[in-house]
């Protein structure tokens, strides 16, 4: 299995007599290979909320997807359980899938009492999958109704930053429209996994089972991109890298002890592209093909069981010339949509907060704009929805913000209905 890494910037040309230009380098990122080898075990880790809310129909669907997940697991896949209300507990602690009957029954004989406490479920969690995370592909799928009441959601980032310093990966999946969309998505970031939204109890097994493919898919792990750039270029000071496919997330940068940039991707799935890109400003440069910047990703295989694999160093050239004429990328394109899609969004939600109606819709109008000019026509009419029932004096439902908030960060495979 080898990493596919294509550098494009959105406009190759650049003006010779321009002392600063702004340019956004696009990078598709993903595990290649012949086949892929599921012969990397899995190393699952279910983190699931039991509180006096999820009381009936919801608790047993959520029971019902975990346990069609133990079918689904082969028999060198590993998984643990645990479970939450205001105290957190391992149900099945991290093991093999020998007996599986055994771990059925554990997840059947669960029942709903109390409150939510989920930053000691995602400690325990954690706990459980580092125990078998080497030579594994290891993920939490962390699933919740509520808000973390009996918690502390700073602890959860801590948690969710410990993980990922662990390389594991952590999806969120909330339940119902009573969980906290801020926490929820900040755990999924900083784990650089995905956040689900469940609206209704039937959609369980149907999330679990996307999630599952979506894991499946997964050939390298730990994967960093590396960056070095040239003189007379720079990154942006505000929000300079942020992957925008499969889902969007702002990404932390970090110096290298050898000066180069280096940014977090995680786990990479074959076939399935990861984009990330980069806000970089050029000094004036002379005249000719010129060299910008190198990258490189660094990676784990963990079917050779081995680590920090290096891909080859692409060098990335901007043609510096006397005429200029722009030559936009429309791929490249794509991605700034995507990226302003989210910010917009993402204002807008600041806005309400502040008690800027006006200003919100107006942003959210925006937003859906972006989402038609990149075809993303579920994302607009959620937006354009939202948009109009502010202006209407309507208040948003919980199911509005967090519709809102998951049309922001990727695209539907199936358009919503609003």
């Amino acid at each position: 299995m080898k990493v596919n890494l294509q550098p494009i910037l959105n406009d190759s040309n650049l003006d010779v007599n321009q002392l600063s230009s702004q340019r956004q380098l696009s990078l598709s990122i993903s595990a290649i290979g012949e086949t892929l080898d599921r012969n990397v075990p899995l190393n699952l880790c279910l983190i699931l909320d039991h509180s006096g809310s999820m009381n009936g129909r919801p608790l047993e669907t959520v029971k019902q997807a975990a346990i069609r997940l133990v079918d689904q697991l082969s028999p060198e896949d590993r998984l643990s359980v645990v479970v939450f209300d205001h105290r957190a507990k391992v149900l099945v602690p991290n093991q093999v899938i020998e007996d599986r009957e055994h771990i059925k029954k554990q997840i059947s004989r669960l029942s709903a009492d109390g409150g939510t406490a989920i930053d000691e479920g995602l400690r325990l969690g954690i706990e459980e999958l580092a125990k078998a995370k080497k030579d594994t592909v290891s993920q939490v799928f962390l699933l919740t109704d509520g808000e973390n009441e009996h918690g502390d959601n700073n602890r959860c980032l801590k948690f969710a930053q410990l993980a990922a310093s662990y390389n594991l990966t952590l999806n969120t999946l909330g339940f119902g429209d009573n969980w906290n969309q801020d926490i929820l998505e900040k755990i999924a970031d900083a784990g650089l996994g995905t956040l689900s939204y469940i609206q209704k109890s039937d959609q369980v097994v149907q999330e679990f089972s996307r999630l599952f493919n979506r894991i499946q898919t997964i050939g390298l792990t730990n994967a960093y991109l590396l960056f070095s750039l040239m003189p007379n270029v720079r990154l942006a000071e505000l929000k300079p890298i942020a992957q925008v496919s499969p889902d969007t997330i702002e990404l932390p940068v970090q110096q290298e002890a050898d000066g180069r940039f280096a940014v977090r991707l995680g786990d990479l799935m074959k076939d399935v592209e990861r984009i990330i890109l980069a806000n970089i400003y050029l000094g004036q440069l002379p005249e000719g093909k010129q060299a910008i910047a190198n990258v490189q990703v660094r990676y784990d295989d963990p079917a050779s069981n081995q680590t920090s694999l290096f891909t080859p160093n692409i060098p990335i050239y901007a043609n510096v010339v006397r005429s200029y004429q722009p030559a936009a990328n429309p791929q490249v394109q794509q991605s700034i949509l995507a990226l302003a899609k989210y910010r917009q969004t993402q204002l807008a939600e600041a806005k309400l907060q502040q008690g800027d109606r006006a200003g919100a819709a107006t942003m959210l109008q925006t937003a859906a704009k972006t989402a038609l000019q990149m075809g993303d026509k579920g994302a607009a009419t959620v937006l354009q929805t939202s948009a109009t029932r502010l202006q209407a004096g309507e208040e948003l439902s919980e199911s509005d913000r967090k519709k809102t908030r998951i049309v922001s960060k990727t695209v539907l495979q199936d358009s919503p209905h609003p």
